[in-house]
């Protein structure tokens, strides 16, 4: 019997790691075990390794090295922007801005802060899913101290306008918190010339591991602990120190910056080769996101009269992973919260599907993926009596 085909178009949701991640990881596991807060040379030599993992990604976004800040993930990074910020400036006032569009490591966690006395305002997204920077500027109170816009969405891939979002945060005299766990390695960011005072990213999203990532928080800042029990991480983060995690995420980084040109070309180029031929094949199917100002390697159609969890099913049957929205929602049937904000009927959204490829993708699997998708669309199709009656009604106009 022959190998089923395999081909993984779900990199939003995760990424494998890359063999040389593996591989630097490897030693810190065995011989390198050392813990970082003793004072003996062998575990210092680990502390030293994770000075210079700082610093390499410090340099990947034109911060220093102190301001970087190891957590588990994007999610923890979310929620110590939100909550510390919010504990932190309390006196000052108790109103944040956010979107509507979210992770919803921020949405929870601003609901969270809802429950225990802040006010928040969720800005809406116009149909490609960026923010209106008038209703940003009209959403500003003089009691508002955090504005939280994700860098890029994780579903419909569309790039905000963060340069001007920071700038009028600077204006303000406002914080500005960016969740870039999607877009980090992807497309260039520079916090000071963005106006970025915080910034969210993870490992597992570029070729590194899970279960690390960091926040970027500028020098100046008077947040506070977030774990409490120790005085690792500059005494804002207690725990030991995840030192293969760390030099896992450094490589990863590394890597990602170094290819970052070459591999975002071939992305975009499969992307809209992809795109392109399903807007053209298929009928009654649209792009959610915007075209131009999207990631590089985001896909995300919707196709009138299908069910997204049977596509899904049948592209998992073809051996082919894609997701109908965030991974952190799948076992949701609701429809997506982002499709919604940008005008979907719910009947529409529900027919969604994301696709995100990543550097090992070929033209080739493109196209086998878009002729699957032609195949599903149409059987699916056939058997909705709402596709029949549809196709009835433009038959007798």
């Amino acid at each position: 019997m022959e190998n089923k085909r395999f081909i993984y178009l779900d990199h939003a949701a995760t990424t494998p790691a890359r063999p040389e991640v593996v591989d630097a990881m490897l030693p810190y596991f065995t011989e390198k075990f050392g813990n970082p807060s003793s004072v003996y040379t062998f575990s210092q030599q680990n502390k030293a390794v994770i000075t210079d993992c700082r610093e390499l990604i410090a340099n990947s976004l034109g911060a220093k090295s102190n301001e970087i800040y190891f957590t588990a993930g994007g999610s923890e990074s979310d929620n110590w922007a939100l909550k510390a910020t919010a504990e932190a400036y309390a006196t000052k006032g108790k109103h944040i801005i956010t979107t509507k569009i979210e992770h919803h490591a921020i949405l929870h966690t601003a609901q969270y802060l809802e429950n225990n006395g802040y006010e928040v305002t969720y800005l809406d997204v116009d149909e490609n899913g960026i923010v209106k920077i008038e209703d940003l500027k009209n959403a500003i109170r003089p009691d508002t101290i955090l504005i939280s816009v994700m860098f890029a969405n994780n579903e419909i891939g569309t790039i905000q306008p963060i340069k001007e979002i920071g700038a009028i945060a600077k204006e303000h005299g406002i914080i500005f918190h960016t969740d870039a766990v999607q877009a980090y390695g992807q497309v260039p960011i520079d916090v000071d010339a963005y106006n970025i005072d915080m910034l969210s990213a993870s490992g597992h999203k570029l070729n590194g591991p899970k279960g690390i990532g960091f926040l970027y928080i500028r020098t100046g800042l008077k947040l506070r602990s977030f774990v409490h029990g120790g005085a690792q991480e500059r005494s804002r983060r207690a725990g030991t120190e995840n030192v293969t995690g760390i030099v896992g995420l450094a490589k990863a980084v590394e890597i990602a910056f170094d290819t970052m040109e070459q591999r975002t070309q071939k992305e975009c180029k499969l992307r809209d080769y992809m795109i392109d031929r399903i807007l053209a094949e298929v009928p009654y199917a649209r792009l959610n996101g915007h075209r131009v100002d999207r990631l590089p390697n985001n896909v995300n159609i919707s196709f009138q009269f299908i069910e997204g969890e049977s596509m899904l099913i049948m592209l998992d049957m073809a051996g082919i992973c894609a997701s109908s929205g965030s991974a952190c929602t799948s076992g949701s049937l609701d429809p997506s919260h982002v499709l919604l904000a940008i005008g979907l009927p719910h009947e529409i959204a529900h027919g969604s599907l994301r696709m995100t490829l990543g550097d090992e993708n070929t033209m080739e699997e493109m196209d086998f993926v878009v002729d699957k998708i032609k195949e599903i669309v149409e059987k699916l199709r056939s058997m909705s009596p709402l596709y029949e009656d549809f196709v009835k009604r433009n038959a007798n106009q």
